[in-house]
C-alpha cells in the first residue's frame, strides 16, 4: 500500500552543452581563456549577497537552471526564489529542481505546480510515500529515510555555479527575525562548473530521485493559478522591500557580463558522495577518512569551522595524532546557547576535555555577535546568530567549503558535496580571523587546574569566566547530559 512508485520510463535528461553562446558564456569565455585549466571563485560571505547572486543569476539564465537543495522553506526568500524559477521557465529556460524530501512538508502543492510547468521538472530524493503523516514513514522505512541528500548547488546555463553551506530560507540570507545562520558560499566559473553539472546529472538519474508527479496528486487548474498568483504576489509583500533594496544594490550580473567581477583563479576540486549512499549502497567512511580524502593530512596547521561538530572517538584519536605530529589545531563550533540542535551538541561536549588535554584550541561561538567584515570572509554574523558554516583550512594553502560537517551523519549517512580550493589568500584569511578575531565573537573553552571546564568570555567590559555552558538554559543542559549517555552518536 505504501510502496515507492516505479522508476520505469523515467524521463532522461543531462546538462546542456553548447551554452557558450549565452550572455554568461560569452562574458566568461575571454576571462577563462586567460587562465587555462583554472577555475575562478568569488566568495559570498554576506547572506544578502548570497540571495542576490541566486536571484539575479536565475533572472539572467537563458538555457538552463540545475538546482539541488536539502532545505527549501516556503518563507519570503523561498517564495521569491520559487518565483524566479517560474519566471525563468516562462522565458523558455529548462529548470531541473532536485530537493531532498525530508524538509518539503507543506510544499506539495507548490512542488506539484512547479512540476506541472512544461519547462520545469522536480524530483524528490528519498521521498516519503505517506505525505501527511510522515512519522509513519520512519516507522516503516527508517533505514532509507534516515539517509538524506545534504548537497546544495545552484548552476546557471552550465556557466556559473554557487556552492556552499546555505540552504534556501530567510535564516540563511540574513532576513529572519528569529535566527540568522552564519554561512559561506562561493560563486564559481570555469571548468569546475562542468564538473558540478555532471554531478548533478548523476544525482538526477540515481535510484533515490523520484519524479514529483509520481508521488504528488495532479493539482487542479484553480490550484495552479492560485499558487502561481501567491508566488508572484510575494515580491509586493512589505517585507520583500529589503530584498528589493539588496537586489538593486548588487551588480553581480552586470559586473559579470562586463568582466569586472573579481574572481581568484586557481585549482578547485569538487568532492562529492556517490548518490548510492542515499540507499546505503556506498562504502561507509569515518570522519577522519573523509577529511583526509578531501583535504589531505595537515602538516602544520588545521583550522576547523563546523556548526555541528561530533568528532567521535576515532576522530578524537586522529586529531590527537595530528597534534603529536606537530600540527596546531583550532576548532570553532557553536556554543550550547547558539546551536539550533542541542542534542547534537552532546556528541561534541563529551569529548571537550580530551581535546583540550591534547592541546587543541576550542572556541564556541556566542549567540549574539557582531557583523562580518570582508576581511574575515563572513565566518561570523550579527545579533541572534548561529554558526552554520562548514569550512576547513589546512596548512595555509587549501580550504574546503561545502555541506560536510565534521560528524558521523555527514560521513556515513547523508550525501555531501563541496569544493577544495587551493588559495593561500582564502586559507590565510580564515586562519588570521581564527587566530585574532575570536575574542569578542566566541567563548574560549579551557581546563581549570582541577580538570574542570571553564568558558572565557571577552568583552569591552573585561574578562569573565563561566563554570558551565554560558547562558544556556537548564533544559538545554539536561538534554545534553541525557544525550551524552545514549548510544546515538552514529545518528548525530
Amino acid at each position: 500500500m505504501f510502496r515507492l512508485p516505479s522508476l520505469d520510463d523515467r524521463a532522461h535528461s543531462v546538462a546542456m552543452l553548447g551554452t557558450e553562446s549565452t550572455q554568461l558564456g560569452q562574458a566568461i569565455a575571454p576571462i577563462a581563456k586567460s587562465h587555462p585549466g583554472k577555475s575562478g571563485f568569488h566568495p559570498l560571505a554576506d547572506g544578502r549577497d548570497a540571495f542576490a547572486a541566486r536571484s539575479l543569476m536565475a533572472d539572467a539564465a537563458e538555457r538552463c537552471l540545475d538546482v539541488q537543495y536539502y532545505i527549501w522553506h516556503a518563507d519570503l526568500s523561498g517564495r521569491l526564489l520559487f518565483d524566479a524559477l517560474f519566471r525563468a521557465a516562462e522565458r523558455g529556460v529548462r529548470v531541473r529542481l532536485l530537493l531532498d524530501d525530508n524538509n518539503t512538508n507543506g510544499l506539495d502543492l507548490v512542488i506539484a505546480t512547479l512540476d506541472y510547468h512544461p519547462n520545469i521538472e522536480v524530483r524528490l530524493f528519498n521521498p516519503f510515500v505517506i505525505r501527511k503523516w510522515r512519522a509513519l514513514g520512519y516507522l516503516t522505512d527508517f533505514r532509507r529515510l534516515n539517509r538524506r541528500m545534504h548537497n546544495k548547488s545552484f548552476t546557471i546555463d552550465n556557466q556559473v555555479t554557487i556552492i556552499g553551506g546555505r540552504n534556501i530560507g530567510d535564516e540563511y540570507f540574513g532576513s529572519s527575525e528569529e535566527m540568522q545562520f552564519v554561512d559561506f558560499d562561493v560563486m564559481a566559473i570555469g571548468p569546475i562548473v562542468q564538473e558540478v553539472s555532471a554531478e548533478f546529472d548523476r544525482y538526477w538519474a540515481c535510484s533515490s530521485s523520484y519524479p514529483a508527479d509520481r508521488l504528488l496528486p495532479l493539482p487542479s487548474r484553480k490550484q495552479r493559478v492560485l499558487t502561481r498568483r501567491r508566488l508572484m504576489r510575494t515580491s509586493f509583500h512589505p517585507d520583500a522591500a529589503r530584498y528589493g533594496r539588496t537586489l538593486s544594490q548588487q551588480a553581480f550580473v552586470k559586473d559579470l557580463l562586463s568582466g569586472t567581477v573579481e574572481f581568484e583563479w586557481t585549482d578547485i576540486r569538487m568532492v562529492s558522495d556517490d548518490p548510492a549512499k542515499g540507499l546505503g549502497q556506498a562504502a561507509p567512511d569515518t570522519v577522519p577518512q573523509r577529511l583526509k580524502e578531501t583535504l589531505g593530512t595537515p602538516l602544520s596547521h588545521f583550522f576547523l569551522v563546523s556548526a555541528y561538530f561530533v568528532p567521535t572517538a576515532v576522530g578524537v584519536q586522529f586529531l590527537q595524532r595530528l597534534v603529536r605530529g606537530g600540527v596546531k589545531i583550532t576548532i570553532v563550533t557553536n556554543s550550547l546557547e547558539a546551536t539550533d540542535v542541542a542534542v547534537v551538541h552532546a556528541g561534541y561536549a563529551k569529548h571537550r576535555r580530551t581535546l583540550l588535554k591534547a592541546g587543541i584550541k576550542l572556541y564556541e561561538v556566542k549567540r549574539t555577535f557582531s557583523a562580518p567584515s570582508t576581511k574575515d570572509r563572513g565566518l561570523v554574523g550579527h545579533s541572534g546568530s548561529s554558526l552554520h558554516a562548514k569550512t576547513f583550512s589546512v596548512d595555509g594553502r587549501r580550504t574546503y567549503i561545502g555541506s560536510f560537517n565534521f560528524d558521523p551523519r555527514s560521513a556515513q549517512l547523508n550525501t555531501e558535496m563541496g569544493f577544495v580550493i587551493e588559495s593561500t589568500a582564502l586559507a590565510e584569511g580564515i586562519a588570521s580571523y581564527l587566530e585574532g578575531g575570536l575574542r569578542d565573537q566566541a567563548y574560549q573553552v579551557k581546563k581549570t587546574s582541577s580538570g574542570r571546564l571553564k568558558w572565557i568570555e571577552f568583552s569591552p567590559e573585561g574578562t569573565r569566566e563561566h563554570k558551565r555552558d554560558p547562558y544556556a538554559s537548564t533544559r538545554r543542559r539536561m538534554v545534553v547530559a541525557l544525550a551524552s549517555f545514549l548510544p546515538i552518536e552514529w545518528l548525530l
